[in-house]
């Protein structure tokens, strides 16, 4: 039985766990949907725009289908397009440079910091005149809060009052955590985040979330989010998606943002119990002053010399999985190596691609078995 105790798969995310927190309560919820029947655009998607303006502190929040729709229908209400410049760090998942191309924009890669993970407000600053030298109009910024932390927007607000350019903050990974005392979704001309359901805050499908206080660009994003539609169903007045929440993830959602804080809580517990205990091997990740970390991933970077693979294959074989995020940076995939990057290149995201990985990491992580995960760390580095 002990035997079997140790060598027991530990999950990356607890999505179970949390299933079995709330229990009934979500029971309930989708009950409720199930009874009024009504799927799309039910009273459930209003209660939950609702309760997110409460939380984040935004006047306007526009639920819509995934977090990558969120970014695509700010760039889409901006009018971005064939030879406008929006600038994205290289280090993050696709959708942050994917929506820029779908809108015929050019994404002008930039590097991060390797200490943050977030973007690096030099790079940024050479990638802007990069975008110029070919000829591009800078029109925005799409910063990343990185594995939940926040960036410093003070210093991406600086960089783009400075350059007329807009901010788009991709929360997709962040939402929950604050700069300075103010909660993401309240920053730059508009914020998006993620309800996939491994995020922090997590329906059980694909959703997302744009966050504003712009009244103006509020009405348009809700007409993109349904095809474009004016006043009249029939009367299409620009180009639109088919964007909505559907009412079933908007009652699950609503139910557990009444626990986020809670979980927020306990995910910085586990977060700093990790740095403890693995300081002195890894190079663990670190908060930057004034910043807060929801913990989307807990991602640390491995010794010179340490086999990557072997690393993680020694951690599976005793029930630990790992991930890796990401071991390409955008500008070295096959669909975005044609697209420009900073002058002076990406040092720092190809650097992090080669030695990153991630740590199982949820709010429902109990000691025992994040003792587990670092004994086999230790184990693995020959502490």
């Amino acid at each position: 039985m002990n035997q079997h105790l140790r060598t027991e798969p530990v999950p990356f995310i607890d999505v179970e766990a949390q299933r079995r927190r709330l229990g009934g309560l979500l029971d309930e919820a989708i009950g409720r949907v199930l009874t009024h029947c009504n799927f799309i655009n039910g009273p459930e998607v209003t209660r939950l725009e609702a309760d997110l303006a409460a939380f984040s502190g935004a006047r306007h929040v526009i639920v819509c289908a995934s977090g990558t729709d969120a970014l695509l229908m700010v760039l889409m209400a901006k009018g971005i397009g064939p030879g406008d410049a929006v600038l994205c760090p290289s280090f993050t998942f696709c959708a942050t440079g994917e929506v820029v191309v779908l809108t015929g924009a050019t994404p002008v890669f930039v590097d991060v910091d390797e200490s943050t993970f977030n973007i690096d407000i030099a790079s940024l600053k050479r990638g802007i005149d990069t975008a110029r030298k070919l000829g591009l109009k800078p029109r925005a910024v799409i910063p990343v809060d990185m594995f939940g932390q926040a960036l410093n927007h003070d210093a991406i607000a600086a960089v783009a009052a400075d350059e007329d350019l807009f901010v788009l903050d991709d929360a997709a990974q962040g939402f929950g955590a604050s700069f300075n005392g103010r909660k993401i979704g309240t920053f730059g001309l508009a914020t998006a985040t993620s309800f996939f359901p491994a995020k922090p805050l997590g329906c059980f499908g694909d959703g997302g979330a744009i966050f504003t206080d712009d009244a103006e660009l509020a009405e348009v994003l809700r007409s993109i989010r349904v095809h474009g539609q004016g006043s009249e169903k029939y009367d299409n007045v620009r180009i639109g998606l088919t964007a909505r929440l559907d009412t079933m993830q908007a009652a699950i959602l609503i139910e557990k943002l009444k626990i986020f804080d809670d979980e927020i809580v306990a995910r910085n517990k586990a977060a700093e119990r990790y740095s403890r205990a693995l300081g002195n091997l890894v190079t663990v990740p670190r908060l930057a002053e004034g910043c807060t970390s929801v913990w989307a991933q807990y991602t640390i970077r491995l010794p010179q010399g340490v086999d990557r693979n072997d690393f993680a294959a020694t951690l599976k074989a005793q029930g630990i999985p790992t991930a890796i995020y990401y071991p390409k940076s955008m500008h070295q995939q096959t669909a975005y190596r044609g697209f420009p990057v900073a002058e002076g290149g990406l040092p720092a995201s190809e650097r992090l691609s080669r030695d990153v990985i991630s740590l199982p990491m949820h709010a429902y992580l109990d000691e025992a078995t994040q003792d587990r995960v670092i004994a086999a760390v230790r184990s693995a580095l020959g502490a």
